[in-house]
């Protein structure tokens, strides 16, 4: 199974990476000499995505432009949010005119960034995604690998990759690395106008159709400007190790 279409969600209003967001969209700023959005694109071209909706908000004008200017799969439809949906409305919406189609597709965030491992993680994404079993395979990654603040973290998992909520005062080892791959069966019976994806994940957990993927390569944390800092200290070290 190779989704085709993809979802990219940048319509947030970056309000945390200010001041580096009060004259554009997050998804728009640079690390490692691309913006975040065109990396997630070349990772969705190299998994053979040919469609990729874009939603946009803050700043929404310069993200059409920006993909205007793209050369290079894969093809883009933009999709302005006059009011903010957040991630499940924002998908929903875009499911309900048929812009995603009824086969799987993944889901990218926008401020999303991640180095491959060994096999690409949509590639393992999609293959993970049993329709019989699963609508939805999330992304995690080992908060302990991260060297940021990300709280208690997301979710436990299980030997076979069943993810559970924190309980309370707990603190567990994985966050969610905003990257996941769903069926449209996901979004059946979903409100309409703005609500989270935890809505709809909390309903597959209950029906035990959720799984999780731990991350085998690097991710960064991407919420305030000393992470974009260290990220872009990260990538540069690690290029200066690979061609010593």
């Amino acid at each position: 199974m190779r989704p085709r279409t993809a979802m990219v969600l940048a319509a947030g209003l970056g309000t945390r990476m200010r001041p580096l967001t009060r004259e554009t969209a997050k998804p728009l700023l640079s690390l490692g000499g691309r913006t975040l959005l065109d990396h997630a694109l070349d990772h969705l071209a190299r998994a053979g995505v040919e469609r990729v909706v874009v939603n946009g908000h803050w700043h929404g004008e310069r993200v059409a432009a920006h993909l205007a200017a793209r050369r290079g799969g894969p093809e883009t439809v933009f999709r302005h949010e006059e009011t903010l949906l957040d991630t499940g409305g924002a998908v929903r919406a875009a499911l309900a005119e048929e812009l995603l189609g009824p086969e799987p597709f993944f889901v990218v965030n926008g401020d999303a960034f991640w180095l491959d491992g060994p096999g690409p993680a949509l590639r393992r994404l999609a293959e993970a995604l049993d329709p019989a079993r699963f609508d939805a395979v999330l992304l995690c990654h080992r908060t302990c690998q991260v060297p940021a603040e990300l709280g208690a973290g997301d979710f436990a998992l299980d030997p076979w990759g069943t993810p559970r909520r924190r309980r309370e005062r707990e603190i567990v080892p994985y966050i969610f690395a905003g990257v996941q791959v769903l069926r449209p069966a996901l979004f059946e019976g979903a409100p309409e106008g703005p609500f989270s994806m935890n809505l709809l994940w909390d309903r597959g957990l209950a029906a035990g159709r959720l799984r999780a993927l731990v991350h085998d390569g690097l991710w960064f944390h991407l919420s305030a400007p000393p992470d974009l800092t260290a990220a872009e200290t990260t990538l540069a070290l690690r290029t200066t190790g690979e061609t010593r």
